[in-house]
């Protein structure tokens, strides 16, 4: 066990301690991983309830400041999510004990820490925000599938009353007939972060050449996945699928216009479950209008989906609400926490730091040199 390596080592478990509020507490926290986290670490947990926001950080609060103070005083991993405050440079001076903070899942993108003033004080900062990541890797590839087959337009049609092949030759000109496997297929990815190298290796047994798109990517990381580095350009114009991964920053808000989508050649298909904004919608509308691409769409701008938005009617558009996560995902959240802090009560290296590399991507900035 852990804990008795730590013991005959003389060092003392950690103290862990997550502030949340108590809906994630209850809901997202696996009563298992506590107990395996409570194998080598002291955990307890603080209830806080500051009003949480995807697009805000938690407002300053001298009654929260406090709180979170008395709190953390004592610990060695402050694990923080939906509920409490931000970890300010002032708190972080009033925990000297401190060595490792954690982020579950605040607002993905570090809002609620200060990680500069926590990297001047020596306390590491690592984030499992992408625990949801397998599922919604998981609807990418099942997005893909639907539609290199046409099966959107195949199900309207169904429901609709309809047969959709009259005749043998209607048969044999459908796009899904005619062009609908995925295997040897040249996939796409406008963004590599965790969702995409999961998508990689789920790709696989398709056989398929994956091109990337993604200045935050090591090159080492392209040997090791056996994937292209390219343009967006290369992407757009010469994938037959391209998926779009990338999250939400002031750099890919609208990055996929009309110049963009144009690009895609005739029987391409797009899947977005990224972020709605990610792609102009009129641009996306106009592209899709001319029905010689396809897609797979969990996510559009705005969400809920207006009733009369054309979206709705296109039969080369397969659509879900906004459903790629799971509770599973959620769970994981804290799982891989405990994952992450086992690595670091045994005194190896984190694996989801926040380095500077990571943060750039997060926050829309150009990305630190290769």
């Amino acid at each position: 066990m852990l804990e008795a390596r730590l013991q005959t080592m003389g060092h003392e478990p950690l103290r862990v301690g997550l502030a949340c509020n108590r809906d994630f507490f209850e809901r997202d926290v696996d009563r298992s991983q506590i107990a395996r986290l409570e194998a080598f670490a002291e955990f307890r947990w603080h209830e806080m309830n500051e009003p949480t926001s995807w697009d805000e950080l938690p407002a300053p609060s001298a009654a929260a400041r406090s709180s979170i103070v008395d709190f953390a005083r004592e610990l060695d991993v402050l694990l923080v999510c939906h509920g409490a405050p931000r970890i300010t440079a002032d708190i972080l001076a009033e925990s000297p004990r401190l060595k490792l903070i954690g982020e579950l899942e605040g607002d993905r993108f570090a809002g609620r820490i200060d990680v500069s003033a926590a990297t001047d004080r020596g306390v590491r900062v690592v984030d499992t925000t992408h625990g949801t990541s397998a599922p919604v890797a998981e609807w990418a590839l099942g997005l893909i599938l639907i539609a290199v087959r046409n099966a959107g337009a195949l199900f309207r049609s169904l429901i609709g009353g309809t047969f959709p092949f009259a005749n043998a030759e209607e048969r044999r000109t459908d796009p899904g007939f005619t062009n609908g496997e995925l295997t040897g297929k040249r996939v796409g990815l406008i963004g590599c972060g965790h969702i995409g190298r999961r998508l990689i290796t789920f790709l696989k047994p398709f056989d398929t050449d994956v091109w990337v798109h993604d200045p935050y990517v090591p090159k080492e990381l392209a040997q090791v996945l056996d994937v292209t580095l390219t343009s967006l350009h290369n992407v757009l114009s010469k994938c037959d699928i391209v998926v779009c991964l990338v999250p939400l920053t002031p750099a890919t808000e609208g990055m996929l216009g009309e110049e963009e989508l144009e690009l895609l050649r005739p029987g391409a298909v797009l899947v977005n479950v990224s972020r709605g904004k990610v792609v102009r919608t009129d641009a996306l509308l106009a592209r899709l209008d001319r029905g010689d691409v396809f897609a797979g769409l969990d996510v559009f701008d705005p969400e809920p989906i207006p009733l009369d938005s054309p979206i709705l009617r296109m039969p080369n558009a397969f659509l879900t609400p906004h459903v790629a996560s799971t509770a599973a995902g959620r769970l994981r959240l804290f799982s891989l926490m405990v994952d992450e802090l086992e690595r670091f009560a045994g005194g190896h290296e984190t694996l989801h730091d926040l380095s500077p590399r990571v943060m750039a991507n997060r926050r829309g900035e150009a990305p630190p040199p290769r």
